[in-house]
């Protein structure tokens, strides 16, 4: 409690004036001069590994395991964030992208644009398993997997459909209740994605549970008055439309059944198609009006800098000089009104 309270104080005195971010932690030493990356986690059913349109950032990891990701540029709203650190990404190998490599360290956490966040080496030397943040929400997820560990013991324990469905009772009942006391949605959706998983033991639990239980319909109104304009709000909406419809044709065998089904996969898949394409044409628009203020140089020059080059690798590209680039780039940030690189590569994000 004391150190917890030190920490808080330390945050307020290094953060007292203009919402800033920082997450920093220590790994193993053995880690230094390897990259370690942040992520930004919107779609909850992407939440059980890395994603490479998820990481908004990247850091290095120093001699003594040393990492910290600095700036001003995330949101202003709590949101699922990523730190992961592996060899697989660099390397292009993709067992990484089927979580299948062996030395990635990585943590899911909640946090936002004025969050001061802690990972310390825990008393076992474990890295990225302890969380001090001055966001109480941000350890959620960490007691969550905790929880998860225990539920999987107990699924274990005794294996016969009878203590299966004890527990999945038992569980849902608990994880929901734990969910739902957070008061933070984001959590109770990084649930919500492991018990209505398909591939877990608690998807048949799911289809009887979301035809008798308001949790689910009580859940979306917490979704529209913490986060009305967010996209996992309307993916999570559409998902219990169509999976109540799912479990209401449950068991039926007519071949009228298996037409309704498909229509509601359809409806299902076209609104999901609706939804993204939205997004990217909203996102196309945004993109056009911001490139037509500027001139053909400086659009040439936001095209190297979404390539992540220095300044001195831009000029050397378009033959002109180091100072000249400077000047650019500063009535590139007075025309887009941003102050940092990492703000013109949220803006341009496709």
């Amino acid at each position: 409690m004391i150190r917890t309270f030190a920490f808080l104080v330390l945050a307020l005195t290094i953060f007292p004036i203009s919402a800033q971010y920082s997450f920093s932690g220590t790994v193993s030493e053995e880690n230094g001069g390897k990259v370690i990356y942040l992520s930004l986690v919107e779609d909850y059913r992407k939440s059980s590994r890395i994603y490479l349109d998820q990481i908004v950032k990247k850091a290095a990891v120093d001699s003594t395991g040393f990492f910290q990701f600095k700036g001003n540029n995330l949101l202003n709203e709590n949101r699922i964030y990523r730190i992961h650190l592996d060899d697989c990404l660099d390397n292009a190998d993709s067992n990484h992208y089927l979580g299948q490599c062996s030395s990635s360290e990585s943590v899911l956490f909640v946090a936002n644009n004025n969050d001061v966040v802690q990972f310390p080496t825990s008393f076992e030397n474990q890295a990225l398993c302890t969380i001090q943040s001055t966001n109480p929400k941000s350890s959620f997820l960490l007691e969550v997997e905790s929880l998860k560990e225990e539920m999987i013991f107990d699924f274990t324990n005794y294996i016969s459909e009878t203590n299966k469905k004890l527990n999945s009772r038992k569980w849902f009942h608990t994880l929901q209740k734990f969910g739902e006391n957070t008061n933070e949605p984001l959590v109770e959706l990084y649930l919500f994605d492991f018990l209505s998983d398909k591939k877990n033991e608690t998807y048949s639990f799911y289809l009887n549970d979301i035809l008798k239980n308001d949790y689910y319909s009580n859940l979306l109104e917490r979704l529209k008055n913490s986060y009305p304009n967010a996209i996992f709000t309307q993916q999570y909406e559409a998902e219990i439309a169509t999976d109540k419809q799912l479990a209401t044709f449950k068991g039926q065998k007519s071949w009228s059944w298996k037409w309704t089904l498909l229509i509601l996969f359809l409806i299902s898949a076209c609104l999901n198609a609706y939804l993204l394409i939205t997004k990217r044409k909203n996102s196309k628009a945004k993109n056009k009006s911001l490139v037509e203020k500027l001139t053909p140089q400086e659009q040439k020059i936001v095209a190297q800098i979404l390539q992540d080059k220095s300044n001195k690798e831009i000029a050397l590209a378009m033959f002109v000089s180091h100072s000249t680039i400077k000047t650019h780039i500063n009535n590139l940030y007075k025309k887009l009104g941003v102050s940092t690189r990492g703000e013109i590569l949220k803006l341009f994000k496709k």
